[in-house]
This record gives C-alpha cells, sequence and structure tokens, in this order.
C-alpha cells in the first residue's frame, strides 16, 4: 500500500498538470519533491504522461531513483 501511495505522490510530484489539478497532499514536501522530481521526469515522463503510467513507472524502477530521492521516499514513509 506505501509502494502505490509513493508512486502517486511522485506522479503528481513530476506532472505540473496534474498538480495544478489537485492539491498535492501534504506529504510531498518541498524538500521531497526537490529530491526526486528530476529523476521522475528523467525516467517516468513521456510524451503523454498519465498519473496511471507514473505510478507504474516509478514503481518498477524505484532503484533507479536517485539516492536522494529514494532516501526522502523511504524517509517520509512511504515506503
Amino acid at each position: 500500500m506505501k509502494a502505490l501511495r509513493a508512486a502517486a505522490l511522485l506522479a503528481l510530484i513530476a506532472t505540473p498538470a496534474l498538480a495544478e489539478d489537485f492539491k498535492l497532499p501534504p506529504e510531498v514536501t518541498p524538500k521531497l519533491r526537490a529530491a526526486c522530481e528530476g529523476d521522475v521526469r528523467r525516467l517516468c515522463i513521456g510524451s503523454n504522461p498519465t498519473v496511471a503510467k507514473v505510478k507504474s513507472c516509478v514503481m518498477s524502477k524505484f532503484l533507479k531513483l536517485g539516492m536522494r530521492c529514494q532516501k526522502e521516499i523511504v524517509s517520509a514513509g512511504l515506503m
């Protein structure tokens, strides 16, 4: 369950259009966003991103995220 929550949060972090439509949950701190946004954009944002695609990508590529991002996700209790 925490993995799904983390993926949803990161999908919102990395998808500005979605972030504008949805209020970011309190777990998405500026520190978490700063640590993960670049990695999620690089690894998971294609030409037609959707929340479902980004969630799936973040879950499957967690170990490819930068160490800083991984640590922030874990320290936030999202994994």
